[in-house]
């Protein structure tokens, strides 16, 4: 399940991945945010949040994350991801390092630095 987090600015999206996250949660919730956005403004501030009750993704979800990450490609001003799982945590700093905005990967623990970082 995909939520979008409250109370975050205007310019930022926010959303909490929990229990099994499924390619109808990208469809319904996760995509619809982003177009809206990109209508609104030209670039997205994206903050995500996989948490202790995040149990994974399942494969059409993966298809959908990797979609709505390229048909965007340059859109993406600011991307953070709070996880302690360590494979989204090397494969953020990995893949981060090609998109045209700043990626930062922050600990679970850290979910307060990265909204500041995030809004900022």
């Amino acid at each position: 399940m995909i939520e979008k987090i409250k109370g975050l600015p205007a310019h930022v999206l926010g959303f909490n991945a929990k229990g099994k996250v499924t390619a109808e949660d990208y469809e319904k919730v996760l995509i619809p945010a982003v177009e809206k956005e990109l209508k609104e403004n030209k670039k997205v501030r994206f903050l995500y949040h996989l948490g202790k009750d995040f149990e994974g993704f399942e494969a059409g979800a993966m298809w959908d994350d990797a979609k709505v990450g390229l048909s965007h490609f340059s859109a993406w001003e600011k991307v953070a991801v709070v996880t302690d799982i360590e494979w989204l945590r090397v494969t953020m700093k990995v893949f981060g390092f090609a998109m045209p905005g700043e990626v930062r990967v922050f600990g679970n623990g850290e979910y307060s630095e990265a909204v500041k970082w995030i809004t900022d």
